[in-house]
């Protein structure tokens, strides 16, 4: 099957339910009895696959992941309990006191203050550059780099990064590439193909169906030699390429217990099934409402990265093709201009997440960027007059219509 939708609806699950159901149960049960001694002693050396205690594993949470595989192509997949819990547990994974991350310092708030603050108490330092030079990221690399992350679209910033040269750069040092993708659907977006060794998702975001439940992946593609890290080296010379996967399993994901919920898994394999159509109808609906705002004489930029005079439009399109995600921003005059913006809507929703199938605006400088340290306000350099705008499921002509009246 090559339809993405295809793919997630009739993914089989690993055993057949009992009574036939084709939505995968709740198993909202803590723990799983077993038969004999012996039997119970396989599934916890995990030699068998059986469940044994949901913050491990869990039939319906499995399930989700086996869709999840068949969307993305990853080789393995790991459901957690939110995107930071995703990103927080790749780096437990591969990074240790003394390692060093390779990034931007235009990632989201929460992301840049787990690579910048809490990090650091560990011992592992952030290294932040230019992602857009690849001279520039090649300068921070050393013997202690333990990745290079990067957003394939960097939320609020809107940056592209072409990640064929960062993949081949990082490769060439040795170095996974590490990306989030929440952004962009896998119908548009094959990680693999562009050299993504691990991929980190809030599914909290287009994947949940409307902001139902809160939750993360990480897609391990199983693209890299892990035999010169540090912290894998070893479980790779039993494990090879699966030595990521091993211990963020076998060690790390158990001993944090951020694994996602059965009931959060539930709600988001349907939402997973509407998934391509959702994401196709609200990009191209961004993308109207961009040409819109851009019409407008009171707005001063309008950034999306599917308008054609987009500084990053030819290399998005070649990354991620037609369509673009359902986030953009465009700025006021002012912090003030953007409050008394924000205060007349009355259609679009005054709300933190993206791509709900509602509306949603917020002003990041005040808000997501709102507790940070002044000196380290402007290392984000999110602009106190720009506004972000994930575009929902209404009709784009009543948002033209409310953004109208509210300027």
């Amino acid at each position: 099957m090559s339809d993405i939708s295809s793919k997630i609806i009739n993914q089989r699950f690993r055993r057949k339910d009992t009574h036939g159901s084709i939505s995968m149960p709740i198993y909202s049960s803590a723990a799983f009895e077993f038969d004999t001694a012996e039997i119970m002693e396989d599934a916890f050396l995990g030699k068998s696959g059986e469940h044994y205690y949901s913050r491990v594993s869990n039939p319906t949470v499995e399930a989700f992941e086996e869709h999840i595989k068949a969307a993305s192509g990853a080789a393995d997949v790991l459901a957690v309990s939110s995107g930071m819990a995703a990103i927080s547990n790749v780096f437990m994974t591969i990074a240790h006191s003394g390692a060093n991350i390779v990034t931007t310092s235009h990632l989201f708030g929460n992301t840049f203050s787990l690579l910048y603050v809490t990090l650091k108490n560990f011992g592992v330092e952030v290294r932040f550059c230019d992602m857009l030079d690849p001279d520039d990221v090649a300068r921070h690399i050393d013997e202690n780099t333990c990745a290079v992350f990067v957003e394939i679209i960097t939320n609020p910033h809107l940056e592209v990064a072409d990640l064929k040269a960062l993949s081949a750069l990082a490769h060439s040092k040795n170095v996974p590439l590490v990306a989030d993708s929440t952004v962009i659907a896998w119908d548009s977006f094959n990680a693999k193909r562009l050299g993504v060794d691990l991929e980190v998702v809030s599914s909290t975001k287009y994947i949940s169906g409307g902001a139902t439940s809160i939750g993360g992946l990480i897609l391990d593609h199983q693209t890299f030699d892990w035999s010169k890290s540090p912290v894998l080296g070893t479980i790779a010379k039993g494990l090879g390429k699966k030595a990521f996967s091993a211990r963020l399993k076998g060690e790390i994901s158990r001993n944090m217990g951020a694994y996602m919920s059965p009931q959060t898994a539930y709600m988001q394999s349907l939402g997973l099934e509407t998934l391509d159509l959702r994401f196709k109808h609200c990009s191209e609906a961004t993308l109207q409402l961009a040409e819109y705002l851009k019409t407008l004489p009171r707005i001063r930029e309008v950034n999306y990265t599917g308008l054609p005079d987009n500084p990053f439009y030819a290399l998005a399109r070649e990354q991620f093709g037609k369509y673009q995600g359902a986030m953009l921003t465009f700025s006021l005059d002012d912090q003030a201009a953007c409050f008394a913006f924000l205060n007349r809507l009355k259609l679009i929703r005054r709300a933190t997440n993206l791509f709900d199938n509602k509306s949603l605006i917020i002003h990041p400088s005040s808000t997501i960027y709102g507790t940070l340290r002044p000196e380290l306000k402007a290392m984000v350099n999110v602009p106190n007059n720009m506004l972000r705008l994930s575009v929902g499921l209404e009709n784009v002509e009543d948002l033209k219509e409310d953004i109208r009246q509210a300027l």
